[in-house]
């Protein structure tokens, strides 16, 4: 038997007003995004804002349907539209806002995959933010920090 060891390591911001201001940004835009996300059956609001390396910024928010699981997660919806008019570009942060309560509010499984996949093809981190409960903001340096054994991007 071996071991394998994997730390990680996160910061935890007590407000968004203790954010960097870059971040604070990010996050105020991706609440922004979260007002307008479509979730009549969860009830679950959540919006994300991208931030990618030219400059440009997209948000997202959470789109649900009748025939679940065809919907798509504010993280998702932010980055594919942001892939989708900036192709090759890469992605430096992502932000995300949900109303959490006290609860820890990280990325879904099929979302840090999709990010793995951004952070894998830039060959550099993506920095991302995300609710750590009661009013709080967890910062992950990097996709890796959330998704230790991605599936491996095979083009």
């Amino acid at each position: 038997m071996k071991e394998i060891k994997s730390e990680v390591v996160f910061r935890q911001y007590d407000s968004i007003s203790d954010t960097p201001e870059q971040a604070g940004e990010g996050l105020e835009m991706a609440e922004k995004a979260r007002e307008k996300a479509y979730a009549p059956y969860s009830k679950f609001k959540v919006g994300a804002c991208v931030v990618l390396a030219n400059g440009a910024i997209y948000t997202g928010n959470n789109q649900e349907n009748a025939a679940y699981p065809d919907g798509l997660c504010a993280e998702r919806v932010a980055l594919f539209k942001a892939s989708a008019d900036n192709p090759g570009v890469g992605v430096q942060a992502i932000y995300v806002s949900c109303e959490n309560g006290e609860n820890i509010s990280a990325p879904c499984g099929s979302c840090r995959q999709v990010m793995m996949e951004f952070e894998a093809r830039q060959g550099s981190p993506v920095e991302i933010w995300f609710p750590g409960g009661n009013g709080t903001y967890l910062h992950a340096p990097s996709v890796s920090s959330l998704l230790p054994f991605p599936f491996k991007l095979e083009p």
